[in-house]
């Protein structure tokens, strides 16, 4: 029987470790969890009523959790996760960051590679976590049900092998959101129909709770105690739907050891960006004052946006401090910080060890130079007349009605093309003045076929249609090393110089600057289709997202596995 989610114990957890690493390695092992969303009845489908802000309502959650559980795992594990649907939703789950080798039927975006589950039916996913360790995480990848739909991917290294840093005292947990008071659903729907931005969240969380700088929060508000001298390991996600996130401890400085499950060098930083999707572990020695310190979190936007700006918080506690001290607020950058942002994501490197090297390509097979592009098409009915949509390289995606991965592997026709452009069809001074031109937005499923292990290099160009802003982009399937980055138009004749191909960073979810490029590069050596969308889910919806084909290789270990018998149909 599949064990329920538990409380997360931090030290029961390192103590696991800690007697895993003295003990012999042992066989992988098959964990087994239910996920339950939301709870039946013999008569209807039911939700959680959860109270934030001196407001209650209906709230899709994960066996009664919010933020959902925890999924523990040791690298080379096998996990089999059962999800059943219990609410008025379609439903599908994505494992972020998980690789997923020739195995896209785990995945878990609806309609690339799976069908939803509909209400009342259930899918397990089954997938093994290989050569991977550290902090992912998983979330729906339907709608916007991921506001509440989301919990903790935490991987344990192969019994034996201790972490590359100073062995932490203590892992705490904290995952960044945000709250609406309203029905989240309700409220896009009203966007989409009225062809509008949906209203902003009304609160930013930690632990899905805003902390007292927020009305009926003095309960709602996470707290972790730390005891003078000790090392505490933070493993921080940024699940907000909508928002880059400035995180720091008050009165402590972090070291950063792990991003997105690849360890980093070190380096020493008082607050750290974290953008929707990505993934960050720190070190903070409680080596200061002992007092009570807020943890907080505040958006990064440095372009005139509205958006939810306000401060979630959280309590960093030394033993023995009465909570009638008032807790001391850390010095976060400015909200429109660029140069910090930038400083920041120039320090990330990979390790690049003997154990864990940097296997960047250094030859490119298939160079790919995609704009990101903001804009309006008509509609009659909406408010303007207008409605508000995005593109990649002037194509706004179309999503399917059954999964791309499904006629991919059973040759169903008629789904998708795979005429996605490798470049723009009409250059133009992309992040000059803003462009009056209507470029003619196209709509359409077209695809990008690649070839199986070959090296991909693909440019990611922000763009001045209609304005300039920053976008977390997240490939499904792959890892891939940020060689690098600029402000402006990439120049390929003077850009690639300047690339880093010794110890970029390796990631899964990449932030491409307000009016400026990001460079990536990954070997194509995981067949199926893989999705790739900026994670703003304003965005995606909109069309800011496409997909690859990545052809099965020659050996019959290198196509993409049979599809399981109780995949979900449209």
């Amino acid at each position: 029987m599949a064990p329920r989610e538990r409380f997360f114990n931090p030290l029961a957890i390192f103590l696991l470790g800690l007697l895993g690493f003295l003990s012999f390695p042992a066989e992988a092992a098959i964990k087994k969890y239910n996920f339950d969303v939301g709870t039946s009845s013999f008569t209807d489908v039911q939700l959680k009523n959860i109270s934030r802000l001196c407001h209650s309502k209906p709230t899709v959650t994960v066996n009664g959790r919010f933020p959902g559980p925890t999924i523990y795992v040791r690298e080379g594990d096998r996990l089999q996760i059962n999800v059943t649907n219990h609410v008025q939703y379609n439903m599908s789950i994505h494992w972020h960051g998980l690789k997923q080798y020739r195995n896209g039927w785990a995945d878990g975006p609806a309609y690339i590679t799976q069908c939803p589950i509909q209400t009342g039916n259930s899918y397990t996913y089954d997938f093994n976590v290989t050569g991977q360790r550290g902090t992912l995480w998983w979330h729906a990848h339907i709608l916007w049900l991921r506001a509440t739909v989301y919990g903790m991917i935490v991987v344990m290294p192969k019994q034996g092998i201790p972490f590359p840093f100073p062995q932490p005292n203590r892992e705490f947990e904290i995952l960044l959101g945000e709250w609406w008071h309203s029905d989240v659903e309700k409220l896009v729907k009203q966007g989409n129909d009225m062809g509008l931005p949906p209203n902003a969240s009304d609160a930013h969380t930690v632990n899905g709770k805003p902390g007292p700088l927020f009305p009926c929060s003095e309960k709602h508000t996470f707290a972790m105690e730390v005891e003078q001298g000790k090392t505490y390991l933070l493993r921080i996600i940024n699940a907000a739907l909508n928002d880059e996130l400035f995180f720091a401890v008050g009165g402590h400085n972090m070291t950063v050891v792990e991003v997105d499950a690849v360890y980093t060098k070190p380096f020493t930083t008082p607050s750290i960006l974290i953008g929707p999707g990505q993934t960050t572990n720190v070190l903070v020695k409680a080596n200061q004052l002992p007092s009570r310190y807020f943890m907080a979190a505040r958006p990064f936007q440095d372009v005139p946006l509205p958006i939810d700006s306000k401060t979630a918080t959280a309590i960093f506690q030394y033993k023995g401090i009465p909570n009638t001290v008032i807790p001391v607020l850390p010095q976060l950058p400015a909200q429109n910080d660029t140069a910090f942002v930038l400083s920041y994501n120039h320090k990330l490197r990979s390790l690049n060890s003997a154990q864990f090297p940097a296997n960047v390509p250094l030859t490119v097979d298939r160079h790919l130079f995609y704009t990101i592009g903001l804009g309006r098409d008509s509609c009659p009915t909406c408010v303007n007349g207008t409605r508000l949509l995005a593109s990649l390289n002037n194509i706004s995606f179309s999503m399917p009605q059954i999964g791309l991965l499904q006629a991919h592997y059973f040759n169903i026709s008629g789904v998708y093309k795979t005429d996605f452009p490798d470049k723009p069809q009409t250059p133009f001074n992309y992040t000059g003045a803003p462009l009056t031109v209507n470029l003619g937005t196209l709509s359409g499923t077209r695809l990008s076929n690649i070839a199986f292990n070959s090296t991909v290099e693909l440019v990611l160009q922000d763009t001045n249609l209609l304005t300039v802003e920053s976008h977390p982009f997240h490939l499904h399937g792959y890892n891939f090393f940020v060689v690098g980055t600029g402000v402006g138009n990439f120049e390929p004749a003077k850009d690639p110089a300047k690339y880093n191909l010794v110890d970029p960073i390796e990631r899964n979810t990449v932030g491409v600057p307000t009016g400026g490029w990001t460079a990536i590069r990954f070997r194509a050596d995981n067949p199926g289709v893989w999705f790739m969308h900026c994670h703003l889910e304003l965005h995606t919806g909109w069309g800011l997202k496409t997909a690859f084909v990545v052809e099965d290789g020659p050996d019959s270990d290198q196509s993409v596995l049979p599809p399981p018998k109780d995949l979900p149909q449209c």
